[in-house]
This record gives structure tokens, sequence and C-alpha cells, in this order.
């Protein structure tokens, strides 16, 4: 087996024990199952060794299987990241739709005013994003979400929540205290379905009856239909900043600290490039400043 053809032997049979499947390795590899099969018989051959277990689930690791896959796994990605420390290409941001339109657009100029030559590109994935996979520098993130194998995750800052409406919704109301949010319309998002009952408990109010009487897809949704007066909108502060900072939006009981933290994710592959340290530092501090 020549070099060429042992490179592609382990990368098959690496994917192949990392997704559990023949097929899916086919799809990540963009080759055919028979390839993939091949590939791990002619690996197999090579070795001396059976790697797979033979039957109906024909991408079974045997022992001496699993001892290949962990070091082929870390091999691989060893020379990723080898790679990727020397490949040209702008710094990636991940984040979601509502994060980059209330809070990284407003800012972003300034990181890009006195980064002149630094390029930057955006990825508006949210969930089911891997970094690594993705290649994605750094992305923002709160502590709901468990983050990929391998990735860094550096805390940042409290996230702080609370409800917002507008100055004409909160005199017609007369939103004076949090018993009366009881006879109002409260507005919420399907990603984050106990953001009321998180903020009761945060601002002492555990035991306060707070239904949801509609429910958005997207943040931006709800802080567009809480500025249109459909209602009273449970959203972190740091997406209302500027709404609440020209009056278009107020928050007639402050904002509490929520049970989730603000954090990083860092692509271990970039993460020593120095502009994807320069734009770690400066989103980490505007967070921050935000919090």
């Amino acid at each position: 087996m020549t070099i060429t053809h042992s490179l592609h032997a382990l990368r098959a049979f690496e994917s192949v024990a990392r997704l559990g499947s023949m097929s899916a390795a086919a799809d990540e590899l963009a080759v055919t199952h028979g390839a993939i099969s091949r590939h791990v018989r002619a690996l197999e051959e090579s070795l001396g060794v059976q790697l797979l277990k033979r039957g109906v689930q024909a991408s079974e690791l045997t022992p001496e299987g699993m001892r290949v896959a962990e070091g082929l796994t870390t091999a691989f990605a060893v020379i990723e990241s080898t790679l990727e420390q020397v490949r040209p290409g702008p710094a990636t941001i991940s984040c979601s739709e509502s994060i980059m339109m209330f809070w990284l657009l407003p800012r972003i100029a300034r990181f890009q005013q006195a980064n002149a030559d630094m390029p930057l590109q955006f990825n508006l994935h949210y969930r089911g994003i891997d970094p690594i996979r993705d290649n994605i520098s750094v992305a923002i993130r709160n502590t709901m979400l468990v983050p990929p194998q391998d990735i860094i995750v550096r805390d940042v800052a409290d996230e702080w929540i609370g409800p917002v409406c507008t100055p004409e919704y909160l005199r017609l109301n007369a939103l004076r205290d949090p018993s009366d949010l009881a006879r109002v319309r409260l507005l919420a998002t399907r990603s984050r379905p106990l953001a009321w009952q998180e903020w009761a408990k945060a601002a002492g109010l555990a035991s306060a009856a707070l239904p949801v009487q509609e429910e958005f897809e997207h943040f931006y949704l709800l802080i567009q239909a809480a500025a249109c007066g459909l209602g009273i909108a449970n959203v972190p502060r740091m997406l209302v900043l500027d709404a609440l900072e020209s009056g278009r939006l107020v928050a007639p009981f402050g904002f509490a600290r929520g049970p989730h933290r603000m954090v990083l994710w860092l692509n271990p592959h970039v993460r020593g490039r120095a502009d994807v340290q320069a734009l770690a530092d400066w989103i980490a501090g505007e967070l921050a400043e935000s919090a």
C-alpha cells in the first residue's frame, strides 16, 4: 500500500470510527460507501488486524480498532491545527441573528476602523455548529448551549435579563409593580420558553404566575413585537441597549442577573493567530462592558 493510499485509508477509517457509520463517512468524505469499505479492508490487510467487527453493525470497532481510531483522531486534529495556523483567510465570527442585528453590528465598525487590514466574515448559524468543522474563529454563545468537544470556552460576563415594552404600553397598562404583569400580554421566544420564570426567580419573584401569551421564533422578532406595542417581552439587556438609550423601549422593573453567562467558543486551531486573539479580546471587552 502506498503512502497516498494509506492516508486515504486512514482518513476513511477515522471517519467511520468517529461517525459510527460507513454511510456517514462516505457523505463526509464525498466518496461512495464501497470506497470507504475498500479503504478500511485495505488498512486491515496492511496492519494485519481486524479493525471493525463484521456483522449487522459493520462499523462497530474491535479493541484494536478503538486504539487506532483514538490515535488517528488526535493525529488528524494536530495536522488540521498546524495547517490552520498558516492558512490565510479571514477571521470568522459566529453569533445569532439577533446578536448580530442588535449588538454586534452597532459596534463592529469601531473594531474594523482600528484594524483596517483585518478581513472579517460572519456565520449566523447558532445551533448545531462546530467551530473546528465549520472553520469559525470565535463564536459568541451563552451557557445554555453545550460546547462541542475540544472547543476552548472563555467565560466573559453575566447575562442580565428583564421585561421591556414601549413607554406607551407602560402608560396605558399602568405597570407599576411586577404583580401587574399578570394582566398584560407577555411575549417570549421559542428558544427560551422559560425566560419569564428565569427572570422571576432572579428578581426574587419565584412564586409569580407569568403565563406567556405569544411566542416568536427569534429574539429580533420578539423585540420588534414589543417595539410595536404588542406586549411586554423578556429579553437579555445586551439586545436592547440601543433601544433603551433612545427611549424606544423601557424596562419598567429593571434587569436581573440571569442564570446563564456569556461565553466565547474559541477554535483551538486558530487561537494562536494574532488577528483571532485581537478579535476575541475585543469581543470579550465589549460583552463585559455591555454587562
